[in-house]
């Protein structure tokens, strides 16, 4: 590249090249009409006033001023890419999807990679879990598998979501990151301490998105042809080898290059690097299930591999970056209904969540008719339904098709051989507190089996220099939660914290957010 730089930073120069000796488009508005010209108002005289029929203007200022949607509520940073997977192993014995129906077969696949807290012009390279979330264009309709780069998460019941998430994001008064807020939140829900655990370790800082594992975290239920069920969960290993930044390194790349991660999966697909990962599932019959020393559907817990090895599937393969950002990454919307038949939810509460708020968050995103913009439309199977109309359908709406079911005129009928397998359940309905369900047992093979002796001494610290932050009562609960985990694990941590709170001189003191009040005289009050 000229003067060093990289493919990412020559697009344009590219673009050019790319339509060699073509001439310039013809300008136009966007009902294609053309423009004579784009550079100057219409106005009464030279000094005069605009005309509003100065129609070059206020057809270009009015799409302006709508260029922007809602940006996601979290996961909003992201990179994206395209290419394929393909089945290496046979699975059939335990699901009936097409996806996996032969040894050979490739699906083509969307993947979108994010930081989840920060807003879209945050750094990259925060300490923060990443979606790592997989689209797969089957011909029985969309896969979405939406997952992370880790296993487990911070909560194992989806009501507490919003909260979870307001916790990490900015205080509503001062419109900042908090650390009272973050490790109250934690600190209260000791569930999350496995998931602290792993975010804080070195893992935590993920080198871009290449090197990073994907996982579908939750539990699902695959079916194979004969009806037989079984639990699963998936795994995407990466073929480049994990690869982690330092703390210091992370902090340089924030101010340096906060767009490191989708940088450096541009450059890697543009230059022909294809990044790869294995994919993977593990299985848990029916009866195994039963007798799982804790819940199989907590989100907050792994199956250890040595009870449930990993069985090998295929690859997943990028080779095509996006076209358009906007087009491709900015509206690309993932479900987890998104199923074909042979892959069902199971009952883990926060996939359950799941099902209704990813949906939902799309509709009110991009609109009802969201599945019609080419980068999520399922390309591979025909739609066809009983939905219509909406703002932005940019189909034939099925034209002259029956809209209304049962009806008597061949519209679509249902197929009762893709039915959702029959499960049975009983039990009270009451809201049933998960709180308490074995918070540290996983934690403590992880502090001690998992890490070595020089990734819990950063571990302990990282910890540390971010809890410091917080008010001394928030710390003393942390703390405790740590050392229920293993003595060792919390004592460091109290020890640099006291280190920290000598220094800073840190006492006590509770701090809180009241309400701002306006004074009033006692005529103004008689008055109300």
């Amino acid at each position: 590249m000229a003067d060093g730089r990289d493919v990412a930073a020559e697009q344009l120069k590219q673009w050019q090249n790319q339509r060699g000796s073509q001439r310039p488009d013809v300008l136009t508005t966007g009902a294609g009409n053309p423009i004579g010209d784009k550079l100057n108002l219409m106005t009464v005289g030279p000094r005069g006033p605009l005309l509003v029929q100065d129609v070059v203007f206020t057809d270009e200022m009015a799409h302006f001023d709508r260029e922007r949607i809602p940006e996601r509520v979290v996961h909003a940073k992201g990179a994206g890419a395209f290419g394929y997977f393909e089945v290496t192993h046979d699975i059939t014995k335990y699901c009936k999807a097409k996806v996996f129906e032969h040894i050979g077969k490739r699906t083509p696949i969307a993947i979108r990679f994010s930081t989840v807290a920060g807003e879209s012009g945050s750094a990259d390279t925060v300490r923060d879990p990443r979606g790592f979330a997989m689209k797969f264009y089957t011909e029985e309709g969309n896969w979405d598998l939406v997952g992370n780069n880790t296993p487990i998460f911070f909560i194992r019941d989806a009501m507490l979501f919003p909260s979870f998430i307001h916790s990490q994001k900015r205080n509503p008064q001062t419109h900042l990151k908090d650390a009272d807020m973050v490790w109250d939140f934690w600190s209260l829900r000791p569930e999350s301490l496995h998931q602290v655990s792993f975010l804080f370790s070195d893992r935590g800082i993920p080198d871009g998105y290449r090197h990073m594992n994907g996982y579908g975290s939750h539990t699902f239920k695959l079916i194979n042809a004969s009806g037989k069920a079984v639990y699963c969960k998936f795994h995407v290993k990466t073929d480049q080898g994990i690869k982690n930044l330092s703390v210091e390194e992370a902090g340089r790349l924030a101010s340096t290059d906060p767009d490191y991660g989708i940088r450096d999966l541009y450059n890697a697909i543009a230059h022909g690097n294809y990044p790869s990962w294995s994919f993977y599932i593990q299985v848990m019959t029916f009866e195994e299930a039963e007798k799982f020393p804790f819940n199989p559907f907590d989100l907050t817990k792994i199956w250890p591999h040595g009870d449930y090895p990993l069985i090998p599937v295929g690859k997943l393969v990028l080779n095509r970056n996006p076209v358009n950002y906007f087009a491709e990454v900015e509206q690309m919307a993932y479900d987890p209904n998104n199923m074909p038949p042979g892959i069902e939810p199971s009952p883990d509460k926060m996939l359950q969540g799941r099902l209704f708020a990813y949906a939902d968050t799309h509709r009110h995103r991009l609109g009802p008719n969201y599945l019609q913009i080419p980068v999520n439309c399922p390309f591979r199977a025909r739609v066809a339904n009983y939905q219509r109309d909406g703002p932005m359908c940019v189909t034939d709406n099925q034209g002259g098709a029956p809209n209304y079911y049962p009806n008597s005129f061949t519209g679509p009928e249902d197929q009762p051989v893709v039915k959702e397998s029959r499960m049975c359940i009983s039990g009270d309905v009451q809201r049933f507190n998960s709180a308490n369900e074995d918070n540290v047992s996983q934690v403590r093979d992880f502090y001690i089996k998992v890490l070595k002796e020089d990734e819990r001494q950063r571990l302990c610290k990282n910890i540390a220099d971010h809890l410091k932050d917080a008010q001394l009562f928030i710390q003393k609960r942390a703390v405790k939660n740590f050392t229920d985990v293993h003595p060792d694990y919390g004592a460091r941590i109290q020890s640099l914290l006291d280190k920290y709170n000598a220094e800073s001189g840190k006492k006590d003191v509770i701090k809180t957010y009241t309400q701002a009040t306006s004074r009033m005289s006692a005529k103004e009050r008689s008055n109300l």
